[in-house]
């Protein structure tokens, strides 16, 4: 069986990556298959999690084990492979790939196709280029900045035209509605 995955990014519009890979590959030959897809470096420490239908991460699959106390399993992706976890299309998956910023691409599952094998992964779609792998903090946090007080300046952009602000009538309230509300009970 293969799985085709599509990958895209939040960060670079015009990117986008298609990869089939066999269904009993690793997580590791699939993050080996994205690294030469966008030519990044297959040693820096990364995670792939299983997510929600909201992107919401659930399961991670990573790179080394970091000596978790935890009780949670820990799921290494050279020892896991891609049917264990994945059974259908439309599954997906975030690949974080830069854990200083937590950057991922998003992945998923878009077709299933059984009753054929691939002995290695291939990259069928390649658009744009792909964000760098890893960002200067302070460039990052300046970006994240600079897009919350964009945000905010949308909102406040809004709200003058949503309440109309310049148009604005107080004789327009009709006076008996509001005493007939009678607020003070």
């Amino acid at each position: 069986m293969i799985f085709n995955f599509r990958i895209v990014s939040d960060e670079v519009d015009n990117f986008k990556r298609e990869i089939k890979i066999d269904a009993d590959a690793t997580f590791l030959d699939l993050k080996n298959a994205i690294c030469n897809s966008v030519s990044y470096d297959k040693n820096q420490m990364s995670s792939f999690f299983m997510c929600d239908r909201n992107w919401e991460k659930e399961k991670e699959i990573t790179y080394e084990d970091m000596g978790s106390d935890s009780d949670q399993d820990v799921w290494l992706m050279e020892d896991t492979v891609l049917s264990d976890l994945i059974e259908d299309e439309g599954q997906k998956l975030l690949y974080v790939f830069d854990y200083m910023t937590d950057r991922a691409f998003f992945i998923e599952m878009k077709e299933l196709i059984p009753g054929k094998n691939l002995k290695d992964p291939v990259c069928t779609l390649s658009l744009g280029h792909a964000p760098a792998q890893i960002v200067d903090i302070d460039e990052f946090d300046a970006k994240v900045d600079a897009k919350a007080t964009a945000a905010v300046s949308s909102i406040d952009d809004l709200d003058a035209d949503f309440y109309g602000e310049s148009d604005f009538n107080p004789d327009e309230f009709d006076e008996e509605g509001f005493d007939e509300l009678n607020f003070n009970d």
